[in-house]
């Protein structure tokens, strides 16, 4: 019979707790969202030995259990709830070798619960070139548990892990600190108002309260009789509390822990010196980025050309394998089409996230967020808001979720409202597929003009972003100031299984959900553009034939004329037409106008929309680049021509047109004022954008 038992991944940001779960788990994850909480769940299977099946949980980055945000309470609440299901059978604290004092502090907190809990020292490789020595049997016999040397780099010490995991009920739970030394007298009067229970634990319950706003988290409701001290005081003692610790931990790696500087060979310092210089750092970053652009044109051409043409002949097989009906009309016009405007961007994804990931993994990232920092606060945003703006090129809800590390409420606030001008992954198939149909393939001194141009969009929406959040802080006034910290973590070579495990799953995350909107409104749009109403809808065929009777029409060509006319009439087409006069200053059409109104659900579906509209009595083997380049306007002259392409990619880069950002803008916020006012505001903004652009480049 199998045993299952939950393993908590628990660790500062930036100790390699992720490489430590891809480790174990390898893809047999999911993702997910903690009940009632917005903040990331990530959990995974491995199988420990032949009869023990562990369910790794990876939780937030936390640097202590005094927790100052939502991502820290979730640690927290966690390890207080011994009902959760999620509540560890084990806790696995993951530190880094180079910061191994800071990282106990945590340990030392969470083996105090008197939960068996494992010590993980990773990047444990880098030990001697570091200078660093560590007396592993002693340091066991300090903290009463068991210690592991990790190396997910190199794969060492998992097997050892897991060999410890499986005998977890041997651990000590015996605790490290005695609270009562915090302060003997509050501890004493605690102690015997709530006897045989943990003492630590009650502290953390009366205190997790302490750094919150009501804004922030919701209050855990007082159920004894148990009088607390005021705010004031009870930080005063978890200061107490920290001091006391680290004079413990301290002493432990005096004994246990030497680092002879001596012997290192440490590139950190130049390489820093150089990556966040105030001038040649942000070059650097310019040109990382402008490499990143160009690879994702000239890398993804050939899958794209393959997948786009496949579609193509995926539609026409089908057809020509089914019989003739609205079903096989349903798969070949509206099913295929539709998905295959996703599908093809598959490769452009994949290499955006593939980059963004070795950045994260080498620990430039951290360097980036530390280089915006110096200029974004003159426009009203705190460091940590870069966070957010940089985790935006992925996608806009996490980003938003991620503004809960910002304590300070206006801060907060304007990085909500702003992020959404981030270039987000579900703009990249907009974009990619206009910038192919009106930015000319040709280069200079090298460079691409149509990765340029992808580059000058995602620079456009970071500009907007700073614009909007200088606009907003004279608007919304607050007289507290925070305060930038961030870490820098070691440089090191990207772990590819990371790397690979990231693209995977990001990708797969992408196309999954964003498939699932395409194809139920590819359906739909099949559906309104195969039926309409009216005597012009159902008699098509003989009023097209009877007016072009005169002319000298092939049998294809009469079949186009129908299938436009028919279009033209049906229940789309009727929607279409009635907010063409407000989209053709633009430079927009009807069938753009019912891509436009498709894509507030999300923003990638203006690609499958088109496609699915432009296959309604479509030639064969067209593919979806072919079927809007051969688009005409009334005048005989391309739809999709400079300014109209210029005019779309600026509303794409400023609308908001995504319901799933709305939404977690109410949640966040609270309220419906805040993202009415963003999807209004962000609205005017990319209409007059467009407005402004056609009419100067018609």
């Amino acid at each position: 019979m199998i045993k299952n038992i939950n393993v908590a991944l628990i660790g500062n940001p930036n100790t390699g707790k992720t490489s430590v779960f891809n480790a174990l788990t390898g893809l047999n994850q999911k993702v997910g969202n903690y009940p009632g909480i917005t903040v990331e769940k990530k959990q995974g299977y491995c199988r420990l030995d032949r009869i023990t099946k562990a369910r790794i949980l990876d939780l937030p980055g936390t640097y202590s259990l005094n927790a100052s945000s939502m991502d820290e309470s979730v640690v927290i609440e966690l390890l207080l709830n011994k009902n959760d299901p999620d509540f560890p059978d084990v806790a696995v604290v993951v530190t880094d070798v180079e910061n191994l004092k800071r990282n106990l502090l945590l340990f030392t907190q969470i083996k105090d619960l008197e939960i068996p809990t494992v010590l993980v020292i990773n990047m444990s490789d880098q030990m001697s070139r570091k200078g660093i020595k560590i007396d592993i049997e002693k340091l066991k016999e300090k903290l009463n548990t068991e210690v592991v040397l990790i190396s997910t780099r190199k794969n060492l010490g998992v097997e050892r892990l897991k060999e410890v995991l499986v005998n977890y009920r041997q651990l000590s739970k015996a605790p490290i600190l005695d609270t009562k030394t915090i302060d003997p007298a509050y501890f004493e009067s605690l102690s015997r108002a709530f006897p045989n229970q943990s003492l630590y634990k009650l502290w953390l319950v009366i205190t997790q309260d302490v750094n919150f706003t009501k804004l922030q988290r919701q209050k855990v409701p007082d159920t004894t009789a148990f009088r607390t001290q005021p705010k004031s005081y009870l930080k005063r003692l978890q200061q107490r509390e920290t001091i006391r610790r680290y004079q413990v931990i301290n002493q432990i790696l005096k004994a246990t822990y030497q680092v002879n500087r001596e012997e290192a060979t440490d590139l950190r310092t130049r390489l820093d010196n150089l990556l966040i210089h105030k001038f040649w750092g942000y070059v650097i970053f310019f040109m990382i980025l402008l490499t990143i652009f160009q690879s994702i044109f000239d890398w993804s051409s050939v899958p794209m050309d393959f997948i786009d043409a496949s579609f193509a002949n995926l539609s026409d097989w089908t057809k020509a394998q089914m019989p003739a009906g609205i079903l096989t009309d349903l798969i070949t016009e509206g099913v295929i089409p539709g998905l295959g405007g996703i599908v093809i961007f598959i490769p452009q994804i994949a290499f955006l996230f593939l980059f963004i990931s070795i950045l994260e993994e080498t620990g430039y990232m951290s360097r980036v967020v530390f280089l915006m920092d110096r200029g974004l606060r003159k426009f009203g945003l705190s460091g940590k808001s870069v966070v957010p703006l940089v985790s935006g090129t992925a996608c806009a809800i996490p980003a938003v979720m991620a503004t809960r590390n910002i304590e300070n409420w206006k801060e907060r606030l304007i990085t909500i409202l702003v992020v959404p001008f981030t270039t987000c992954s579900a703009r990249l198939p907009v974009y990619m597929i206009l910038i192919s149909l009106v930015i000319p393939d040709e280069r200079i001194i090298g460079i691409n003009y149509q990765g340029l141009s992808l580059m000058g969009l995602y620079l456009i929406g970071f500009l907007m972003a700073i614009l909007s959040a200088a606009i907003l802080n004279h608007i919304l006034k607050s007289p507290n100031k925070s305060y930038f910290v961030v870490e820098m973590p070691n440089y090191k070579l990207p772990l590819l299984k990371n790397v690979a495990i990231t693209v995977w799953e990001k990708t797969r995350s992408f196309v999954v959900e964003a498939g699932k909107i395409i194809l139920a409104i590819s359906i739909l749009l099949w559906f309104m553009a195969s039926f309409g109403p009216g005597k012009n809808f159902s008699e098509a065929k003989s009023l097209m034939t009877e007016k072009f009777s005169q002319a000298s029409l092939s049998e294809i060509e009469l079949e186009q004329e129908i299938a436009a006319f028919r279009l033209e009439n049906s229940y789309i087409g009727i929607l279409g037409k009635s907010i063409e006069p407000l989209i053709k200053p633009l430079g927009y059409d009807w069938k753009i106008g019912i891509a436009l109104i498709s894509s507030f659900a999300a923003r990638e579906v203006f690609v499958g929309t088109l496609a699915t509209i432009y296959s309604v009595g479509s030639g064969a083997q067209e593919t979806i680049k072919k079927r809007m380049a051969r688009e005409l306007k009334s005048d005989g002259t391309a739809l999709f021509n400079l300014a109209t392409g210029i005019s779309l990619m600026l509303f794409y880069a400023f609308a908001m047109q995504c319901m799933s950002t709305l939404a977690i803008v109410k949640k966040e916020t609270n309220s419906w004022k805040w993202p009415m006012i963003q999807l209004l505001s962000m609205s005017i903004i990319a209409y007059l954008a467009a407005l402004i652009a056609y009419q100067l480049l018609k």
